[in-house]
This record gives structure tokens, sequence and C-alpha cells, in this order.
């Protein structure tokens, strides 16, 4: 259990990916949660953070047996999300949203008033890209799951240093790399500042029960959020 300064407790889902590994350095950073759980297929070793973080594994195929692992969170954060090139078409729709809208089903009926879903800049369930309109879909199930408050960010594209190789993705990023010195909240956004957004709209008090931030208010969001050691 995390010894922060808060007795609310929040669930992360894709806690394995970038932008999760980096919600979960602010989330700890920041201790406005008193218990953070990671709920996912397999333990990830956390290092130092091993002891400050509860972890659930869970059968995502059956996510239904696992809803203990969903009880008892105020607050619910989304970062789960797979490629159509490594898990197929069939499989993309399975994680990105099957998955995600039975989790807030569960994280619903466990308590969860607020749930956090990262998205996809241009999601729109009427897309004739399946990237686009699997993220608009999920969208909308989430939203109609009935949270108390329900936010949903459409970062572009992600800047970061992945663990896993993506030759031509890492090409993107380099040029969007710089034009982002032009051009700063335009085309991309660093996870850390998606991360410390996240986090900042839980902080915040809540403006209506559903709220969409688009890329420029992510990176506005995520500059006002004191960073560590400030």
């Amino acid at each position: 259990m995390a010894a922060g300064g808060s007795g609310r407790s929040c669930f992360v889902l894709g806690g394995s990916g970038e932008t999760g590994r980096a919600l979960l350095r602010e989330l700890l950073a920041q201790r406005a949660f008193g218990r953070v759980t990671l709920i996912g297929r397999r333990r990830l070793s956390l290092g130092e953070a091993e002891t400050a973080v509860e972890q659930a594994v869970v059968d995502f195929e059956r996510l239904g047996e696992h809803a203990a692992a969903f009880q008892g969170h105020d607050v619910g954060f989304c970062c789960l999300g797979t490629t159509r090139a490594r898990a197929g078409a069939d499989g993309f729709v399975r994680v990105d949203r099957d998955y995600v809208a039975q989790a807030a089903e569960l994280a619903r009926a466990g308590g969860c008033k607020h749930f956090v879903l990262q998205s996809s800049r241009g999601a729109n369930a009427q897309s004739h890209f399946l990237y686009l309109r699997v993220k608009g879909e999920v969208e909308n199930l989430v939203q109609a799951v009935g949270f108390d408050r329900c936010t949903i960010l459409r970062p572009a594209v992600l800047l970061c240093k992945r663990q896993e190789s993506r030759p031509m993705e890492w090409i993107v990023q380099q040029f969007l790399g710089m034009v982002a010195r032009l051009f700063p909240t335009a085309y991309s956004v660093p996870v850390e500042t998606v991360a410390r957004a996240m986090v900042g709209c839980v902080l915040q008090p809540g403006e209506g029960k559903v709220k969409v931030l688009e890329n420029r208010a992510i990176h506005e969001l995520g500059k006002a959020v004191p960073q560590q050691g400030t």
C-alpha cells in the first residue's frame, strides 16, 4: 500500500505500456492516492516502487471472474491498448474496445466514481479507419457506463522511448520531435505530459459528467501540474 497523503484509492490498467509506466511514476510522485493498484495480465517488476504498489493479475479473457480486483477504488485510469500489427485486427478490437469496456463496467460496479481513459486524437465511432473507429466506440461505451465523472484524453502522436522496437514509429517520432520545437502542441505530446494530465484531471474539481481533452488541452493541463521537486 502506498504511503500517500490521501485515503483515496485508484487502479491503473495498461501499466506495462509507455503511458502506463509514466502514469505510475506520476501517481507515486504526486502522492495523490493512499492506495495504487496495477491490474494486468502479469506482475511487473517495479524496482523501488515494488512495495508502494499493489498488483492484481487477471485473465482478460475471463475478466468477469476478477471483479474483486476492481472493487473499492475511487478512480480508474486506463492506458490499456495494443496495435493491429501486434495483435491482428480482431485482437486489437478485443483489447482496445472489449477489454476496456468490460473493465469499466466492473469498476463502476465496484464503486469507482471517476474513470480516466486514454484514447486518441481523431477518435470517431463512424470513422472508416479501424483504429479511430475502435477508439470512438470505446469512448461511447465507457461514457454509457454512467460514472460520476469520465475524462477522455485524446493525445496526438506519443513521444517516448519505447522498450519494443518500432522502426517506422521511431522515424516518425524523430521528425515530430523536431516539428514540436516549432509547434509544440500541434502534432505530438510526450507521454510524461499525458501522464501528468491524467493525474491533473483528478486533482481538479469536476466540470460536468464527461470531459474530453484534446491534444492542446492535454499539453496545458500537463504543464499546470507541478513536477516532482518543483
